[in-house]
């Protein structure tokens, strides 16, 4: 993922919460990626069976995904925030992972992104946010720095971890608010989508319609 500048920080990006509905979302915004993409975001160069695999074990009750869609309601940007559980007596970390398709960047959606998964690990009480990535991965390595975190490179990697602030009534509220936008957000663009595909559809009857008159010679 080739580093981007971010929007203005005003700019609203609905983000979404995922759940198993989206599986066959999370599927096409993977396999859209292009080789290079699917080296940087998994670490090697995962094919569709293993996109798939990969997909296909997501566990929704344990870890958290999160989604940027467009108004076609494609997913063009996605994290994953795996939850690690701890010993007894010690606070669970989370490690973060992003992917933005080649034609949605530019826009700064992997901070974005980055910023929406911290709360929420931050609201459920991890102390520690990791980062693996490759070093060439430098999208990926500029989020992390940006956000504080510490980074140790070792040959082709880097581990990257921040710790997280406890949470407060303005981190859950500021969760709360923003799932809401992404919720009502959503639902606009899917009515859009639903309202444009009956008007395409009726369009295109009246087109056939039109033509079978013309031939029939009324």
């Amino acid at each position: 993922m080739a580093e981007q500048p971010s929007p203005p920080p005003s700019r609203i990006v609905p983000i979404r919460s995922l759940g198993a509905g989206h599986s066959r979302r999370i599927l096409a915004h993977l396999l859209e990626l292009d080789p290079h993409d699917r080296y940087l975001r998994f670490g090697y160069a995962a094919n569709d069976e293993q996109i798939r695999r990969y997909v296909d074990q997501l566990d929704f009750d344990r870890d958290d995904i999160f989604g940027i869609f467009n108004r076609k309601l494609e997913l063009i940007a996605m994290a994953h925030l795996a939850f690690i559980p701890g010993d007894p007596g010690t606070a669970p970390g989370a490690e973060f992972g992003v992917s933005v398709l080649s034609r949605a960047r530019g826009r700064g959606y992997g901070s974005r992104l980055f910023d929406r998964a911290s709360t929420h690990a931050r609201n459920e009480g991890v102390e520690l946010m990791f980062i693996h990535a490759l070093s060439e991965n430098t999208a990926m390595i500029k989020i992390a720095r940006k956000a504080g975190a510490t980074l140790e490179r070792d040959g082709t990697e880097t581990e990257a971890y921040l710790r997280l602030p406890p949470a407060t009534l303005d981190s859950r509220m500021t969760e709360v608010l923003d799932e809401q936008v992404a919720q009502v957000d959503y639902s606009l663009k899917k009515q859009a989508k639903t309202f444009l595909e009956l008007l395409a559809g009726l369009q295109e009857a009246r087109a056939g319609a039109i033509d079978a008159r013309s031939k029939s010679g009324r």
